[in-house]
């Protein structure tokens, strides 16, 4: 599995060595929370903090939009420097309108959905997109435990994709550590984000190993 951390539980005093560290330690991707305030009861940061990261690091930036109405700011945040872009299902009226934004713009394609939305509400949409993000905690906030219904979402997903030979990554994100990623690694998943997994380690190298080459 490909493995990427999520700011949001890293030590903002000293953000850049955060950043540093995560990038020397072998992570895929730098996993960046978007909160409003609306879509989940908290608030991280915008479109700005985004191209800050994107100025002190080479690793490809994942962002995730826990917004509304994120059709309305998906060309703020791909300027910033998102290089991966996914939105809620559940938080827009206009799903075709972003993954084709998204898309004509050159960055990979994602889809959320939220713990209690069921796979089928998005199946139709997988054909375009590049990975499927399916949340493991309710989101807002960080440090939850995952919520084992989900690993049967994720297999059906994982069975969808391979019965439709589709070119869909499957990622989760959501209370996932080292004793539990191999459960979801065996139920199909290609992309692990890790937030408080990682970051409150003492040895995010190890801790990211561990993550990549899980196995039951």
């Amino acid at each position: 599995m490909k493995v990427a951390p999520s700011v949001i539980a890293a030590d903002f005093s000293k953000f850049q060595d955060e950043v540093k560290r995560i990038e020397e330690a072998g992570a895929d991707l730098l996993h960046l929370d978007i909160m409003d305030g609306v879509f989940v009861p908290n608030i991280t940061f915008g479109p700005m903090v985004v191209e800050a990261i994107d100025m002190i690091t080479q690793m490809e930036l994942d962002v995730h939009l826990m917004i509304v109405r994120p059709e309305n700011y998906l060309a703020q945040f791909i300027d910033a420097g998102a290089d991966w872009i996914s939105f809620h299902a559940e938080a827009s009226e206009k799903i075709d309108e972003c993954l084709k934004t998204i898309r004509e713009r050159g960055k990979k394609v994602g889809l959320a959905i939220s713990p209690p939305t069921p796979f089928t509400k998005v199946r139709q949409y997988l054909e375009r997109l590049d990975f499927l993000l399916i949340m493991t905690v309710n989101p807002g906030f960080y440090g939850q435990k995952l919520i084992t219904d989900c690993l049967r979402k994720i297999e059906e997903a994982k069975e969808w994709i391979r019965e439709h030979r589709l070119d869909c990554l499957i990622q989760v994100d959501g209370g996932i550590d080292c004793l539990n990623a191999p459960i979801v690694c065996e139920a199909g998943v290609d992309i692990v984000v890790a937030g408080a997994g990682v970051f409150k380690s003492d040895d995010y190298t190890r801790v990211i190993k561990e993550l990549r080459c899980s196995k039951v």
